[in-house]
């Protein structure tokens, strides 16, 4: 293996994307040198085409590298901190990447973020070939198509490195992955690195406080976007959030913004760190009509209607000035909302149970933002949540539902890959007790015993059915993250609600 050639290649690959100027070849060399310990170099005189991204010549770099002992263990975790290395060497400047996002946006808001998204693929902090791992479908249900991920993007961990993080030293530096710090940080074995991490620094309500730019490492979505917080503080919905909210989409008005709910259970995964999540995709949510519109006295200007979609959503279209108040207005009134026939109470004791998801977007020139109503309640019946995927859907679906779930992706565990896969030839032959006996499919077999009520499978459409019916199972955990049921009840009770507005 040539380590010159690949060098050659990895240079090649950030001139033609336009990450290195080539009047900076020999000291880009000189970088990469140093990461892999070398002091000699010949040109090997590549002229060849090189890839739309750098994961296969990384991965050559890295095999070498192992040989030479400068990966130790080869593992993921320790390839990646190496890889990301050698790619930090083609990110720009911090200062520079954000004077040239501002200099495009001036020219037009979707330039901008072209360059900026295009850059973090090629640098592969975006990393491409794994997102391509995960199996996307769509499912249609009687809300509209449903996007359905099995996550398989994500490596497992190694016990090597399980083992190795054991030893490494306590850090609270950066206190999580969605501090302002990590741009650039070499990282460690519990923690990764983010020499490739590039922010841009926006501060939308001018008041100081710039909240910050990126993508996520691994994209759910087109252009899935991270606006995260400078501080490390605690999600917090109020109406600086609105604010921030709307601003956004009215400086980027081609992305949509959303925030996860701030309690645990109806919230996302790290609560701990006050951010958004958005980006370029019109998901089914965007798509689902007003079924219901209804008018709030304080505010005439405002367009307002219930959403016809599993999980209870509020729809405002207006000024952005209006939306701001009456979004504040409508999540002042939810907190404090109590209606026990519907098993709605606003707090047990101290503590809180209401919130809102809510996702911002432009409907042409005017915006548009959609209240989740969601609480997050517990009981000895539903431990995890009465407003949670109930028991019946776990064998799909038991994690939380937060905002990329909310809008209708389902994110789901990568077990069910090889779980469905083994479900598809037990299914032709109609061998439930096959189904039953086997420790990973067990969970699944009062859903196979339906499903062979309603199908007859084959080999040839196994697949396709399994992969429509989980779209269905996914309408039906929305259904239950839901705080008003599709019923003639529960649009009564969500009736009383909007009454109070």
């Amino acid at each position: 293996m040539d380590i010159n050639l690949l060098i050659d290649q990895l240079i090649a690959f950030a001139v033609n994307e336009k990450l290195l100027h080539p009047r900076d070849r020999a000291w880009a060399v000189n970088q990469l040198l140093t990461v892999l310990q070398l002091s000699d170099y010949t040109p090997s005189g590549f002229k060849g085409k090189t890839p739309p991204y750098p994961c296969e010549i990384l991965k050559n770099i890295c095999d070498w590298a192992a040989k030479q002992g400068l990966i130790a263990p080869d593992t993921v975790t320790m390839r990646d901190l190496f890889d990301t290395r050698l790619m930090g060497v083609f990110a720009g400047r911090p200062s520079a990447v954000t004077d040239e996002f501002f200099a495009l946006h001036k020219k037009n808001p979707k330039a901008a973020t072209d360059k900026f998204y295009h850059d973090a693929r090629a640098l592969d902090y975006i990393r491409t070939e794994r997102v391509a791992q995960n199996l996307a479908w769509k499912a249609r249900t009687p809300y509209g198509s449903l996007d359905i991920t099995v996550n398989m993007s994500k490596p497992e961990k190694d016990p090597k490195d399980i083992a190795a993080a054991l030893k490494v030293k306590a850090s609270a530096y950066p206190l999580c992955l969605l501090c302002k710090e990590n741009e650039g940080y070499a990282g460690r074995v519990n923690h990764p690195a983010r020499q490739n991490l590039r922010l841009v620094p926006l501060d939308l309500l001018k008041d100081g406080e710039p909240w910050y730019l990126q993508y996520s490492p691994y994209v759910y979505y087109n252009e899935h976007c991270i606006f995260l917080s400078g501080k490390h503080e605690p999600m917090k919905l109020t109406k600086k959030s609105f604010a921030r909210l709307l601003n956004f989409v009215d400086f980027l008005p081609h992305y949509f913004i959303g925030s996860n709910a701030d309690l645990p259970i109806v919230g996302g995964s790290i609560l701990t760190h006050d951010h958004f999540q958005g980006g370029r995709y019109v998901f089914a949510m965007e798509k689902a009509p007003v079924e219901t519109a209804f008018k709030m006295a304080k505010f005439p200007r405002v367009k307002a209607g219930v959403v016809k979609w599993p999980m209870s959503v509020i729809r405002l279209t207006g000024a952005k000035k209006d939306l701001i108040e009456a979004g504040d207005y409508i999540l002042k009134k939810w907190r404090t909302y109590s209606d026990p026939k519907a098993d709605i109470l606003a707090k047990t004791g101290d503590t809180p149970h209401n919130t809102v998801t809510p996702i911002a977007r432009r409907r042409g020139k005017a915006f548009e933002l959609d209240l989740v109503l969601r609480n997050n309640r517990t009981t000895d019946e539903f431990p995890m949540g009465i407003f949670h995927p109930h028991a019946e859907v776990h064998h799909i679906k038991k994690e939380n539902i937060g905002l990329i779930e909310v809008m209708g992706l389902a994110v789901l565990p990568a077990r069910l890959a090889k779980e469905l896969k083994d479900l598809e030839p037990l299914l032709v032959k109609k061998d439930i007790a096959a189904v039953r006996q086997s420790q990973t499919l067990q969970k699944h077999a009062e859903w196979a015993e339906e499903l062979l009520k309603k199908h007859t499978f084959t080999a040839k459409n196994a697949g396709d059915i399994l992969r429509a019916e989980v779209g269905k199972v996914f309408a039906k955990v929305l259904e239950y993250a839901g705080v008003y049921k599709r019923t003639p009840q529960g649009k009564e009770a969500f009736a009383r609600f909007i009454k109070k507005l």
